[in-house]
């Protein structure tokens, strides 16, 4: 298996030294799979696309494969850009391998599966390269307008269907950058950061209004929002993370991984982060725990390999084959050197003025759980200490009180705090919409733009309904 340099692995007695995004992407183009146009020469083109009925997008994906191997780059991309507002994200940051290349016939054969990942984001930033990239159409004015809150994918995605059909789109979003966990959940090394950015750009060149900083419930009711608007949609995704109950969880070196993973994003866009700065969410020198076994974990220990971690281990409570992370970011991590601590669990945080290491219980897994996945119980073999200088808390998000946030007690959730929705997408408030993570639960950003594409429809047609009554009644 191929050792990358400057990985811990590849100093032996000695802590790696501190590299860059940039330097890690020189690295891998090294090893830079086959041409696109050759690995795209591989789909077999069967007669049931697996690859397109297992993405969430249902992308025409044998489809610009074969104009990719025939040398028809922009006809290629413009079919891909067909279905998907974000192609570029999506072959970067998708989960391939539980998805559409884990789905794959010639993978199924034994053979590896087609690349579609790497395609997709090689024909796409040519797209930008080459200047085939349109400026977004906007559709005929139509005198309404429409508020969203949340400038995350599926804020986003539903911002530019909702342009095109020609409405007036603000978005509001808390944070200073639009882009939600694009910009500062996901890393650099995974998602460069301006290729959000240019998408972001596409979007404000169309006309949509970016209020940047905004805060429902501080800076605006959410019924102001709704008389200012003729239809809402709440796409704010889902932010609160899991909590751990164990003695010590309030120590200080015990931190959120929304918390680590956004210092570290800032830090590359130049920003001052004083947390970040005074060691406090700085992973160098430090023996890292992560504590975690999804997606998230994942971008937090390879996180810290890139700041010079001294070691990096994950604990996780079940097993590598009940891991709900992507296998291909195990594989990753562990080529970077990162331990993985399987059927262990947190009893405790040990610490004097700051954590010293995580009292762990050894785990094994029992009968299935309501999931149908087998139920993580302790094992009465006894546990053991990890030493730790930092430990993340890597246990997933749940959903904020967004009723309470909001100002509207009559804002319907279910049990998990997400919000209620009917057929049409619509909230318990009359002309309020909702879609992505807040609706769905924590889960693949390909859901997000998917479900921002399905709000935007349903939106359209609630507002066409609007407007035709309002004549009538006039």
């Amino acid at each position: 298996m191929l050792k990358f340099v400057g990985t811990p692995q590849a100093f032996p007695g000695k802590r790696a030294p501190k590299l860059r995004a940039e330097d890690f992407r020189e690295i891998a183009d090294r090893y830079a799979p086959p041409a696109a146009e050759d690995q795209a020469g591989r789909c077999s083109q069967c007669g049931v696309p697996y690859c397109s009925v297992h993405c969430p997008l249902h992308n025409h994906i044998p489809d610009w494969l074969r104009l990719t191997a025939e040398g028809r780059l922009r006809e290629a991309f413009e079919l891909s850009n067909s279905t998907s507002t974000m192609p570029e994200i999506c072959g970067r940051i998708c989960p391939q391998d539980r998805l559409c290349e884990g789905n794959c016939v010639i993978e199924f054969s034994g053979h590896g599966a087609v690349t579609i990942g790497s395609v997709e984001k090689f024909i796409t930033d040519t797209a930008w390269e080459e200047g085939w990239v349109e400026p977004l159409v906007v559709g005929a004015p139509r005198g309404q307008s429409v508020g969203i809150i949340g400038a995350g994918p599926a804020g986003l995605s539903a911002a530019e269907y909702l342009r095109g059909y020609g409405y007036d789109v603000h978005v509001y979003d808390r944070y200073d950058r639009a882009g939600g966990l694009l910009t500062y959940g996901i890393p650099g090394f995974k998602l460069e950061k301006h290729v959000v950015t240019r998408r972001v750009n596409r979007l404000k060149e169309g006309g949509i209004v970016f209020h940047d900083n905004f805060e429902v419930g501080r800076d605006a009711s959410m019924t102001e929002l709704r008389q200012r608007h003729d239809s809402v949609l709440i796409a704010t995704g889902v932010y609160k993370p899991r909590a751990i109950k164990a003695p010590g969880v309030g120590s200080n070196g015990v931190v959120d991984a929304l918390d680590f993973l956004t210092a570290s994003n800032r830090k590359g866009f130049g920003d001052a982060v004083p947390a970040f700065d005074d060691g406090s969410l700085d992973a160098a020198g430090k023996h890292v725990v992560v504590i975690g076994g999804g997606d998230t974990a994942m971008d937090c220990v390879r996180t810290a390999v890139r700041q010079g971690a001294a070691s990096v281990k994950c604990l996780y409570r079940r097993d590598r084959a009940n891991m709900p992370g992507s296998q291909r970011e195990v594989a990753n991590a562990e080529e970077e050197g990162v331990e993985f601590v399987w059927l262990s669990a947190p009893e405790a945080f040990l610490s004097g003025d700051s954590v010293t290491g995580v009292k762990a219980s050894r785990m094994r897994l029992g009968a299935p759980d309501a999931s149908g996945r087998r139920a993580p119980e302790i094992d009465p073999e006894g546990g053991f200490d990890v030493p730790a200088d930092l430990v993340i808390k890597a246990l997933g998000f749940d959903a904020e009180d967004l009723p309470t946030m909001f100002g509207v007690p009559e804002l319907g959730v279910t049990r998990w705090g997400t919000l209620l929705v009917g057929k049409t997408l619509m909230t318990s408030l009359d002309g309020v919409f909702a879609a992505g993570d807040i609706v769905r639960g924590a889960s693949l950003v390909v859901w997000a733009i998917r479900d921002g594409r399905d709000v935007s429809t349903a939106m359209h047609q609630w507002l066409k309904a609007k407007a035709t009554s309002a004549r009538v009644a006039a």
